[in-house]
């Protein structure tokens, strides 16, 4: 017997639309599946987590993974000493409301005793290195989330979900492990580790567009508000104790928010009217510039700036 494919349905049977998943119930069943897998095969993980959206995002993730359990790890900062106070507040809260084990790591202690120095230009986030590394060491941390995406940075879109790192806590962009039909190779020799990045595949719009899905709240900083700031090589900075005008460089108030939160010395923030998250989800769809392009100077201070530091061993 035959079959006439001239009259076979041109398209799927209604049962089978139904069940197919969203843009966003896809990228969301791979995280958790990641998250699951590292909980089971590495005996020590640990979520970095700041209190920034991706990070937000990861532990929502990972709190949807493992309910009605609680998050099987703890969290760790690598605390600048010029981070924004907003977000601190933020982290803290969160992290007493899912009863977290919160590990922080400060560069200041580091500078206080003389093992890191300031740089001439202020700026912190390339100091997180050291911290970082010792903390994964003192704590025999095997594996390492990050928040990772690969649509931020080029050298982050080298990066394999499953990243491993050398017992320096180094990344070598050649020894990168194949990573199909998503299956993730999480083998380390004792030393090293694995950096692990659940949302590496997705993009800046869909974890703004999860945010509004899944209601997760954020610092107030992502909202645009009337903000102190003031201009430096094109990008609007906060006015703090931290991050303070030069000769020529005029504070004002401006209606901005931020796109991403890190070392506020080096983090700008855009002009902006969004003062929700559907507006920012309109803002972010619109937009040609990746917010770690639009919004960082410590990724402009080289072509390769964001790859050299992922080699010492920096997220």
């Amino acid at each position: 017997m035959t079959t006439d494919l001239s009259t076979a349905p041109a398209t799927a049977p209604a049962d089978q639309t139904r069940h197919r998943l969203s843009q966003l119930d896809a990228l969301e069943s791979e995280a958790i599946h990641i998250f699951r897998e590292v909980a089971s095969e590495f005996e020590r993980p640990v979520l970095l987590f700041s209190g920034g959206k991706d990070s937000v995002v990861m532990l929502h993730l990972a709190t949807k993974a493992f309910w009605p359990s609680p998050v099987p790890f703890p969290v760790l900062h690598v605390d600048t000493g010029h981070n924004f106070p907003e977000v601190l507040a933020f982290r803290d809260a969160t992290a007493d409301r899912l009863r977290l084990r919160l590990e922080v790591a400060s560069v200041q202690d580091y500078i206080d005793d003389g093992r890191l120095r300031e740089r001439p230009d202020g700026t912190r986030n390339p100091l997180q290195t050291q911290p970082l590394l010792d903390a994964i060491n003192d704590h025999r941390f095997d594996a390492v989330f990050g928040g990772g995406r690969r649509d931020e940075e080029k050298a982050r879109a080298k990066e394999r979900v499953f990243s491993l790192r050398d017992e320096f806590g180094q990344w070598d962009p050649r020894n990168q492990r194949p990573e199909l039909w998503n299956l993730y190779n999480g083998r380390h020799r004792p030393g090293e580790h694995v950096r692990v990045f659940p949302i590496s595949n997705w993009t800046e719009l869909d974890v703004w567009q999860y945010i509004a899905r899944e209601r997760i709240a954020l610092p107030s900083l992502y909202y645009a508000s009337e903000r102190e700031v003031f201009e430096r090589d094109g990008m609007l900075l906060a006015v703090g104790p931290h991050s303070r005008p030069r000769d020529g460089e005029r504070p004002h108030t401006r209606l901005v928010r931020y796109r991403t939160v890190g070392d506020m010395s080096c983090t700008g923030a855009v002009e902006s009217a969004a003062t929700d998250v559907q507006a920012v989800i309109a803002e972010v769809a619109a937009t040609r510039i990746t917010e770690r392009g639009a919004t960082r100077a410590d990724d402009r201070i080289s072509e390769a700036a964001m790859e050299d530091r992922k080699k010492e061993g920096y997220f």
